[in-house]
């Protein structure tokens, strides 16, 4: 793999680049029926940029702080193609006319998903709690490797149970599309990071 990835100034750029190339490519694929304001298509693109903003902050510091060059690798591809997806979904949005945010994350999943969400202090699936985020960040080394890991694998975990769920509300052709890749994809992370991690862990005397 080439070093050109391993420059922070390079990966931020990528980044960028991917969000704005997501946004305009979306605007000339054909779609289905345009979804409302309410609808599960809009609540889902609102939620899942937000949670996949997390994600990339994770990652990001993984990248930088990491030691394992695996571990290093799955975060530079979590940043690159999470980052393309928000720009997609943000395109969605504007496309549709619809708020491009919301304050009431899950709302457009049903009853059983806001039940969670009191239960987890308004977090969406998977997601980190501020405390959690502040202790990674001062993580470096193996120790930032083992607890991105850990948190990622739940980050995807939610994601994915999010993804399915809109697969079961929509019939809208792009958000399909993007829903079931996103859960091949995760689920694809999972392994390879549950995997890495116990490597690292079993490296480290720890079970």
């Amino acid at each position: 793999m080439s070093r050109l990835w391993q420059r922070p100034a390079v990966l931020v750029a990528v980044t960028a680049a991917l969000m704005l190339a997501a946004g305009f490519a979306v605007g000339w694929v054909s779609a289905t029926s345009t979804p409302a304001n309410d609808s599960p298509e809009a609540g889902f693109a609102r939620d899942m940029q937000t949670h996949h903003q997390q994600a990339v902050d994770m990652a990001m510091h993984e990248w930088k702080a990491g030691e394992d060059e695996t571990m290093r690798a799955i975060a530079y591809d979590i940043v690159t193609a999470q980052s393309a997806e928000i720009g997609m979904m943000r395109s969605w949005l504007r496309d549709w006319g619809v708020q491009l945010s919301s304050s009431e994350p899950m709302a457009w999943a049903g009853d059983e998903h806001v039940h969670d969400l009191e239960e987890t202090g308004g977090l969406m699936p998977g997601v980190a709690t501020a405390e959690q985020m502040a202790e990674f960040r001062t993580l470096t080394g193996a120790e930032a490797d083992i607890m991105f890991a850990e948190l990622m694998i739940r980050h995807h975990i939610g994601g994915i149970d999010m993804a399915e769920t809109v697969l079961d509300l929509t019939d809208h052709e792009d958000v399909a599309e993007a829903a079931q890749r996103m859960v091949i994809v995760q689920q694809g992370e999972i392994g390879n990071m549950e995997g890495h991690l116990d490597r690292i862990m079993s490296d480290r005397g720890e079970e």
